[in-house]
């Protein structure tokens, strides 16, 4: 019985979130499967570009951050606020 493999599939393995066993039979989908190696290169791509994201917060959000935590002793636990 031969697998057919998802793009969520593709994913998993994008990931590294696929079996020795899945590995392989993945990478023969493939091979044999334009639509699923062009989702494989688009979402490598993507990948890619989002590992160049950086998020930097704002002076005002780290200072408040510091504010709200030096209320708190080291010794006691922060009480959740909601």
């Amino acid at each position: 019985m031969t697998k057919t493999f998802t793009y969520d599939d593709v994913v998993r393995y994008l990931y590294a979130e696929t079996t020795e066993n899945e590995n392989v039979l993945i990478v023969e989908a493939l091979a044999l499967d334009d639509n699923l190696m062009n989702f494989y290169l688009d979402s490598l791509e993507i990948q890619s570009q989002m590992d160049k994201i950086v998020r930097i917060p704002s002076e005002r959000t780290v200072a408040e951050v510091f504010k709200y935590s030096r209320q708190f002793s080291s010794k006691r636990p922060a009480a959740l606020s909601y």
